[in-house]
């Protein structure tokens, strides 16, 4: 939402307490240290308010910026999952640009909830580096034919992967088994193999047939800045 639609927001709460008798310009000047055509003007459409005049409009009159969303709105971007009483977690599933980039997947986002057994979920080790106490632990992706062509055949198209972006550290899973992980690849994503070589990722495909590629890393960043996740499940529908 867009700080002119919060102000245009705050405008409407603010003029329901004057035609209510709660409040006056006078009054809510006094309150905040402002000129009263100060305020006058902003209730009027004529000048707005800084990010330091909003806040003190809002304690003033006891407001949170939650008062001046839109409940749709909030609902539309809300990002929690409902818990599930039985033996099956719900696991989101989205875009495999969205599982990089969105540390918390908004319900915009969802395309399905997948029900996923919590027993193999508790199972599973994390490796984490650098917080990831921010981040949603487990989403689904389902690959695209060009998204999973370069790891056949070990991948096909259609192909649903389960993400751990709690485990984002470069070593193995399991002995002699390299991991498959989800990768920032410049404004994209990919599911390659990864490996460090100084201050280059080098991204691996299973499919001989299609290129290597090599990341730049950012002078400070490290590889588990790139890396999103571990692909520690992959299921395909027949």
């Amino acid at each position: 939402m867009k700080f002119k639609v919060l102000q245009d927001n705050l405008r409407k709460v603010l003029w329901e307490r004057i035609e209510r008798g709660e409040l006056t310009g006078l009054r809510l000047a006094q309150q905040t240290g402002f000129k009263q055509a100060h305020i006058s003007n902003f209730l009027n459409r004529k000048r707005g308010l800084s990010l330091d005049g909003m806040d003190k409009v809002l304690a003033v009159q006891h407001l949170s910026v939650l008062d001046l969303l839109d409940p749709a709105e909030v609902s539309k971007r809300a990002t929690i999952v409902p818990p599930s009483p039985d033996e099956f977690e719900n696991v989101v599933l989205t875009d495999l640009s969205v599982a990089a980039m969105h540390p918390l997947i908004a319900s915009m986002h969802v395309k399905e909830m997948v029900k996923f057994r919590k027993s193999f979920l508790r199972r599973l080790r994390v490796e984490t580096e650098g917080d990831r106490s921010g981040w949603q632990r487990f989403v689904f992706v389902r690959l695209e034919t060009q998204e999973a062509l370069p790891m056949s055949p070990r991948l096909l198209p259609g192909a649903t992967l389960l993400i751990d972006r709690h485990y984002n550290a470069l070593s193995p899973y399991r002995k002699s088994e390299f991991n498959m992980y989800v990768v920032l690849k410049n404004d994209t994503a990919a599911v390659r193999y990864v490996e460090v070589a100084g201050n280059q990722l080098i991204l691996r495909p299973h499919n001989e047939s299609s290129p290597v590629e090599v990341v730049a890393m950012d002078e400070g960043n490290r590889a588990s800045d790139h890396v999103i996740g571990r692909i520690c499940y992959m299921g395909l529908e027949i």
